[in-house]
């Protein structure tokens, strides 16, 4: 029986002081002073047309995405969650996530965004090597970098992802390796360790680096997850590592199939709607000037579109977020989250399970969980699910 799943706010921030070349995200390079007050009015009429789609839950978790969103000040995120909150009730240990950048003058903020409410920190460090962090176009070095999480431990979060990439142009195990240590040296409670893709309508697309082979990718992964392992960070979904206790709740809601309201300039949602038994996705206008001069008192103006998932589409939108996670999830969570029986898809499990892609499902492990060897070919097994 479909159930409303737990529900979690994405909020972009489009700006960025410069657009890398790998990256095919909804940002754009500032030109001139950011319409500060401006966009967070914006976002609060946003979430009030959104409203009916909150049916009566609490936010359990925020993230704050980019761009750059530690370009706000941290004024401007206190007043927005001042208002949020007059709009809908967060929990009592809501996790709000914010990404930044090691710029340094972003430092002496820190603190301000902790006072202001943000409570975990997700840093775009990337690389701890100045000759692979000019490949990716960073606008920032390696000490910078270490300097930040230095800031950030100062100001009183103990709640600290770093990111990081591998499969980076020319590089070596070594220096995938390298770049892991010294994120472990610096002791974050959550590490995003994710290879470099190639995404079209990005600079790279155009032209391409050179990137490793595949033979010295699959030295990297494996090397790189055994380092991980020996420094206690588990893994537990496709690229994220934690030490215990500090898992990532808001992406854990996007891979549990939970819904989610976006709100910001070029934002997707993901909700169910508990009346009809529908769930669809919505997205926001992308441009920023395009989503501020949205008419906010026309019910959901600043959507620019919204599809709902039909029945066939619903078993491969739930697996292709679940079947990221290691430990999978539980089987009854297909029937609560999708309003569809586990036996509809019996077929598509049984193939997964005779090929040793899927564990199979027992009253001791009644789970959704791929296998050592699904983990590997995972784009395989998902495609029994199209």
């Amino acid at each position: 029986m479909l159930k409303l799943p737990p529900l979690s706010l994405y909020i972009h921030v489009p700006w960025c002081v410069k657009k890398c070349p790998y990256c095919d995200f909804n940002s754009h390079r500032v030109t001139g002073d950011i319409p500060e007050e401006a966009y967070i009015n914006a976002l609060l009429h946003d979430f009030q047309n959104e409203a009916d789609r909150v049916q009566g839950r609490p936010v359990h978790s925020i993230f704050i995405g980019g761009g750059t969103p530690s370009l706000l000040s941290a004024n401007a995120y206190q007043a927005l969650f001042k208002g949020l909150q007059e709009q809908v009730r967060f929990s009592d240990d809501i996790e709000i996530t914010m990404e930044a950048n090691p710029g340094t003058y972003e430092h002496d903020r820190f603190q301000a965004y902790l006072d202001a409410g943000v409570n975990r920190l997700s840093l775009g460090v990337q690389s701890f090597q100045d000759d692979k962090l000019a490949a990716l176009g960073r606008i920032h070095c390696a000490d910078e970098a270490r300097q930040a999480i230095a800031s950030i431990k100062n100001s009183g979060f103990s709640n600290i992802n770093i990111d990081l990439m591998h499969g980076l142009p020319e590089q070596s195990p070594e220096d995938a390796l390298y770049d892991l240590q010294q994120a472990i040296e610096l002791q974050p409670a959550h590490i995003s360790w994710y290879q470099l893709t190639i995404e079209p309508n990005t600079l790279f697309y155009s032209k391409t680096p050179v990137l490793p082979p595949d033979d010295t990718l699959w030295d990297i992964q494996e090397a790189g997850q055994f380092l991980l392992a020996s420094a206690g960070f588990e893994q537990y979904e496709i690229s994220a590592y934690s030490q215990a206790g500090w898992r990532s709740r808001h992406n854990l809601n996007y891979w549990q199939f939970g819904d989610y309201i976006g709100i910001g300039a070029g934002a997707h949602g993901k909700l169910t709607d508990a009346s009809t038994g529908q769930i669809f996705r919505n997205w926001k206008t992308r441009m920023p000037a395009d989503y501020l001069a949205a008419d906010s008192y026309i019910s959901h103006a600043f959507e620019a579109g919204r599809r709902v998932l039909e029945i066939d589409e619903l078993p491969i939108e739930f697996m292709m977020n679940v079947l990221r996670l290691h430990e999978g999830v539980d089987a009854r969570l297909y029937g609560e989250r999708t309003g569809q029986t586990l036996d509809s898809i019996n077929p598509q499990l049984k193939i997964a399970q005779q090929k040793g892609l899927m564990e199979p499902i027992t009253v001791e492990n009644c789970r959704l969980q791929p296998t050592s060897t699904g983990r590997l070919f995972l784009n395989d097994l998902l495609e029994l699910f199209a």
